[in-house]
């Protein structure tokens, strides 16, 4: 039976068959000038672009340029890659044009698509950024697609890791940049650290098309991105703070070793709030007053150092220092630390040297960096599952664009065996069975730890892991292995996993940017067996003979039935499930997809697999034999829908905290970017000494108080303090019916009066650069410790729940405290810091940025792994020395995955490293 949403379906189409609809009469227009652009000259076609930037500048809406503009990339595609545009990748251009993500299949051309709506967006010349997952590919695509775009007069910049703020000013300057999305985070928070306007490298947010959106936007976003630098010694601090902890009872605190948790319980906070106030530590009169949020983190760090952590079981102390012990491995991981304080607290706990914290400097999630954008829109494969998430947070909505070619690929059901043995044991016969008849196989995995299990295996049973070259015979049982370290190799191996046998283990599909073509990609093969043959005959005679292998090839992998995709286990997220099967099944091409599981498996233990064990012994299900059945697939659907709400649900609860903090930023970062930009900033100056000024007087001289009640020494103190004045302020107080206002005003013109005296002895252009510079460092400063206070703020903040407050209310109302605080603090401290200042040397030069101090830091959201590298970019490290194989103290520091520098030719982890 039909519902009435799906008879409405029958007769209307859904949503997304009506959007299509809309874009057809774009698609034959595009199609109508597609002569007339044959017909241009290679100029004439360039000269368009000239032509529609006269439009534009004559008030044309860009969009009414849409048509025409397509029409030439078309044809300018053509030209310069010899590919044109089918009509479902204009529908896919018109889709991104509008601010929407364009959900196409494997294989149909997403990058050549871009083309289009990048090429109308930029030429309002204000920049597009083109976002992709990682250095390799933003390489790639800016010079592939960047023929297109230079054909037509545009220039194209790339943003990857290693450049200088010279080289970056430059490619962003480009009319198109390529980047990755960490980049081009930092690149906007370094930004925000700048003195000068000219020392930063961006230049707006206009348009964004994000390749792989769902991996950057949902995947990649739940970790921030942060730049931070090492703070002061505060380990008389973190000992002071260590002192509080061995002698408290055994009911001042609560353990619950499963959660990892410790706190301190109601009796004992109230102890521990009495000591602090002996110690001269506790600012107000509560523990968890805002003041005292800082002290409240590293006590409770204190705390979990002495109380969850044990030496020589989660640390050990080597050389004077805490070394982190790996609870799966057992091994040490020197040069790890523990965020948040926690590895300072277990230094005072062991009393050895305490090694400064790095403090974040500037931070932003990837949410709230590209909602910065006038226009944003993003392509993808898999994104329909997750298309609530880009809706809610993103406002993008998800757009299913048809395929070129009808689908052809099989998904079978999956199969579930009640063990892993014997699920590997029938995923390593079809592996076989595929092997002998020479069909390619993708065999996707969760992990690389089961990547390299499933390798093992495979070994064991007379497989050898390979160069895929060695995979153009096809009757060698080899295998490959992606381990996701080297782009440009796993850029190859993937281009080469359709040839007729081949078998290729991967973890993850997403985000590759090469497609499986059946028999293997000719394109690339030539660039890896020609790259050193010079233009010729005898290099158009090899490239000739290895189109036709490949051809030959391809017939021979569609006879077998296309690309098996066989996934060893199902994915929390429905989305990674179907980047893995969309890999077969390119432009129409014959393929299969199957799914092998156990009841051990992670997702599977969701169902309560004890009952489910025996319930299919009782069916009478023997030892190597599956069960297959539709009712299962749907189960396994329910549940990853369950995960994926409640991870949505995370998603957006840290989205809800970070709002607060991100408001907070844009107005510091606005505010910045006005005084960088301002000749002058006396104005500014002078308000805030006045509004200093103003505060000092009513706290020591309260309105409608009487004479008596004036605190007059307490305010001749806080001028001498804040405006370095000498000032009768008790002989003001006995003079008859002078009143606070009068006083303010002596106050000010006294103040005015020494500040115009330092004007003259300094200058007044000398004195304008100098406060510019006091007033962005102190500005600066203060923000800096205010990120600090909110990451201490978010970490306790939590326990107000139990009082039956919501966190979020709470976390809200002190951050708009907090930042009132560094308000105040910012007009005192520049008004100080100018009462004082004396210039006697030559003119101080707008402080240098200088990044050498500052790391970038971005956690993988799967690992928790630090996804940057630890060294400072190169355009600022030493050169490097020459590393002696023979002497190991000359290898500085070695990566895990790097050759051995001893010359043996294992990795060094499994080399000198393995006991590192």
């Amino acid at each position: 039976m039909v519902g009435l949403g799906g008879l409405a379906r029958k007769i209307f189409g859904s949503a997304n068959d009506r959007r299509i609809r809309s874009y057809r009469p774009a698609v034959q227009a595009i199609g109508a000038l597609e002569k007339e652009m044959e017909a241009l000259s290679d100029e004439a076609l360039a000269g368009k672009t000239v032509e529609f930037r006269e439009k534009l500048a004559a008030g044309a809406d860009l969009d009414t340029l849409l048509v025409p503009a397509f029409a030439v990339v078309r044809e300018a595609a053509k030209r310069a890659l010899g590919q044109r545009h089918f009509d479902v990748q204009l529908i896919g251009g018109m889709v991104l044009n509008d601010g929407d993500i364009a959900e196409m299949k494997t294989g149909e051309g997403k990058t050549l698509v871009a083309t289009l709506a990048v090429y109308l967006n930029a030429l309002p010349a204000k920049g597009v950024h083109v976002v992709t997952v990682n250095d390799y590919l933003a390489r790639r695509d800016a010079e592939w697609m960047g023929r297109v775009y230079r054909f037509l007069g545009l220039s194209v910049g790339v943003i990857v890791h290693g450049l200088s703020d010279d080289e970056r000013r430059e490619a962003y300057a480009c009319d198109i940049t390529y980047g990755t999305n960490n980049e081009l985070g930092f690149d906007y928070l370094r930004d925000n650290m700048k003195y000068e306007k000219a020392q930063m490298v961006q230049r707006g947010h206009h348009y964004a098309i994000v390749d792989e959106v769902d991996s950057i936007l949902i995947d990649e976003a739940r970790t921030p991105l942060i730049i931070s630098g090492p703070l002061e010694d505060r380990s008389d601090f973190y000992n002071t703070i260590d002192t509080f902890i061995p002698g408290i009872a055994a009911d001042d605190f609560e353990v619950d070793e499963k959660q990892r948790t410790a706190i301190f319980s109601e009796i004992g906070t109230e102890r521990m709030e009495e000591r602090l106030r002996a110690a001269g530590l506790l600012k107000g009169g509560s523990l968890y007053d805002v003041e005292n949020v800082s002290v409240v983190h590293h006590l409770n760090q204190a705390l979990r150092a002495h109380k969850l952590f044990q030496r020589d079981r989660d640390y050990i102390v080597k050389d004077n220092e805490v070394v982190i012990i790996d609870e799966f491995t057992g091994r040490m991981m020197p040069g790890r630390r523990y965020s948040d304080g926690l590895h300072q607290a277990l230094e005072a706990k062991e009393h050895v040297r305490i090694q400064p914290e790095n403090q974040t400097l500037a931070s932003i999630t990837f949410q709230n960096y590209f909602r910065m954008y006038d226009k944003l829109a993003g392509m993808t494969g898999t994104a329909s599952t997750e298309a609530d998430e880009f809706a809610d947070i993103y406002d993008l909505e998800v757009v299913e664009v048809p395929t070129h070619r009808p689908i052809s690929r099989i998904d079978d059901h999956d199969e579930v065996y009640r063990t892993v043995e014997e699920k590997y044991a029938a995923i390593i016969e079809t592996i076989r069975a595929c092997k002998e008849k020479g069909q390619p196989i993708l065999v996707g995995t969760t992990s690389i730890e089961k990547s390299e299990q499933l390798a093992e295996l495979l070994q064991k049973r007379g497989f050898q892991q390979s160069d895929p070259d060695v995979l153009m015979d096809g009757d060698k049982p080899v295998f490959q292995v992606l381990n996701a370290r080297y782009h440009e190799q796993e850029a190859y191996i993937i281009s080469q996993a359709g040839l007729p046998g081949a078998v290729t283990i991967a973890t993850n599909m997403a985000g590759r940017g090469t497609d499986i073509q059946l028999g293997g990609n000719a394109d690339m093969l030539i660039a890896r067996r020609l790259a050193d043959v010079p233009p010729g005959p005898e290099r158009d005679a090899r490239e000739a003979k290895i189109r036709e292998d490949v051809a030959r090839l391809k017939e021979k992998a569609l006879a077998a039935g296309g690309l098996f995709v066989l996934g060893t286990e199902r994915h929390e997220s429905r989305r990674i499930d179907n980047q893995l099967r969309g890999r077969s099944g390119r432009q129409g091409d014959p393929g299969q997809s199957r799914f092998y599981l156990s009841l051990q498996d992670d997702l599977m233990r969701i169902f309560g697999s004890d009952r489910m064990d025996g319930m299919l012994q009782k069916l009478g299900l023997k030892d190597g034999e599956a069960i297959i059945h539709p009712w299962i697939n749907k189960a396994l659907e329910k549940a990853q829908q369950k995960v994926e709400a409640r991870n949505f649900d995370i998603r957006k609860n840290l989205l809800k905290f970070d709002n607060v903090m991100n408001d907070q930023r844009k107005v510091i970062f606005e505010q910045r970017i006005e005084l960088m930009t301002e000749e002058s900033v006396a104005d500014t100056v002078a308000d805030m000494r006045h509004e200093v000024i103003s505060a000092l007087v009513a706290r020591h001289i309260p309105e409608n108080a009487y004479a008596e009640q004036w605190d007059v020494k307490g305010l001749h103190d806080a001028v001498i303090e804040t405006l370095n004045i000498e000032l009768p302020i008790a002989d003001w107080a006995k003079e008859e019916g002078i009143a606070d206002q009068e006083i303010e005003e002596r106050v000010v013109a006294a103040a005015e009066a020494d500040f115009a005296a330092r004007e003259e002895r300094v200058g007044p252009e000398l004195m304008r650069r100098v406060e510019k510079a006091i007033l962005l460092q102190t500005l600066d400063n203060l923000w800096r410790e205010h990120l600090a206070h909110l990451d201490h703020l978010r970490s306790v903040v939590g326990f107000r729940g139990y009082a039956q407050r919501d966190p979020l209310n709470e976390y809200k109302t002190e951050a708009f405290s907090l930042f009132e605080t560094l308000l105040n603090d910012l007009r005192r401290q520049v008004t100080a810091n100018l009462s004082r200042v004396e210039v006697r040397q030559a003119p101080p030069e707008t402080p240098a940025f200088d990044e050498r101090a500052l790391s970038a830091h971005h956690a993988d959201p799967m690992t928790g792994l630090d996804e940057e590298p630890a060294a400072p970019p190169p355009a600022f490290a030493a050169a490097p020395v020459a590393r002696n194989p023979e002497d190991p103290s000359t290898w500085g520091h070695v990566g895990r995955n790097e050759p051995c520098p001893c010359g043996s030719g294992k990795k060094f982890k499994h080399c000198h490293g393995q006991f590192a």
